[in-house]
């Protein structure tokens, strides 16, 4: 009976445990993102129809049952992809003269416009760096292509994240 009553209170302290240190360092679920119902129905255009940012935002929206329309009708809001720019910035060079350090500037521009509102004007950058190698270019590549894809799905995630805070 006491090894029953034991094991009981072990694994009630270790799962309990278990969740102070989950809550401690800040994990939680991420669900859907809370729009606002008059955004559920949107016409989204995108300068780059074909672009990989356009195609996580619609991605993103979609997974957020956002019905997404063609036709630009004046009753619903319209979303406008209008730039994303990859910059780059040298932070250090060799003492050969070849660049070392790269700074990458991604920077996305859009907006919003809800009928009877004023036109909602976003803009924002992510910036990272980027070490340079000639003796690696291959791997080089390949690293500096990941770090843009995540740069890319962070952006969708932030439009998103915009998007849930407009209230109408």
């Amino acid at each position: 009976m006491k090894q029953l009553i034991i094991g009981r209170i072990s694994k009630l302290l270790s799962f309990s445990l278990l969740l102070i240190i989950l809550t401690g360092c800040g994990f939680q679920l991420r669900g859907n993102y809370l729009l606002a119902p008059e955004l559920q129905t949107i016409a989204f255009s995108s300068v780059d129809q074909y672009g990989e940012l356009t195609r996580l935002v619609k991605q993103h929206l979609t997974i957020n049952d956002v019905k997404l329309v063609q036709k630009s009708d004046k009753a619903i809001p319209q979303m406008r992809m209008l730039q994303d720019n990859l910059d780059r910035r040298t932070l250090s060079v060799f003492p050969n003269g070849q660049v070392a350090e790269y700074e990458l500037i991604y920077t996305v521009r859009y907006q919003i416009l809800i009928p009877g509102q004023d036109i909602k004007d976003f803009r924002f950058e992510l910036n990272r760096d980027y070490q340079d190698d000639p003796d690696i270019a291959l791997a080089k590549s390949r690293e500096l292509s990941l770090m843009l894809r995540e740069m890319r799905k962070e952006a969708a995630n932030k439009i998103l994240r915009d998007m849930a805070t407009i209230q109408l």
